[in-house]
């Protein structure tokens, strides 16, 4: 299998041993400032925007094309910000199962699956169409 192209940055940094011409790679556009987030960016996801645009810029690494990739991990991140207090607050309503069970509103913590169980047990599988073919 042959060995993948070496990033032209990367073959500065080793040098030129062979002292052949080096073709600097085409490189993404670099942004003059940080951008706003995209309009869909709010609440924590702007937080975290703003926290991280700026030194991803300031170290090159901002890009048009980085964007978007940027805006869906804020976006994640905003979300999991938001589920977590959900949680916390669901923790300090529940003192004894801490909000790891959600309860019915007559105060029931069954699981909603047990109810499709048959009762007297599983009854074993019917034969398949290949059964006993191997072994």
């Amino acid at each position: 299998m042959p060995n993948p192209p070496v990033p032209f940055p990367l073959k500065v940094l080793r040098g030129n041993p062979g002292k052949r011409p080096m073709k600097p790679e085409p490189q993404p556009q670099q942004l003059p400032d940080v951008p706003d987030p995209p309009p869909f960016i709010t609440g924590y996801a702007a937080d975290e925007w703003w926290r991280t645009a700026p030194e991803l810029h300031r170290l090159g690494l901002l890009t048009r094309i980085d964007v978007p990739a940027l805006a869906a991990y804020c976006h994640a991140f905003g979300q999991w910000r938001m589920a977590a207090e959900s949680l916390a607050k669901m923790q300090a309503n529940d003192p004894i199962m801490n909000g790891l069970i959600i309860k019915t509103k007559y105060g029931d913590a069954t699981a909603v699956a047990r109810t499709r169980l048959a009762a007297g047990g599983f009854a074993p599988p019917s034969p398949g169409k290949f059964d006993g073919l191997f072994g």
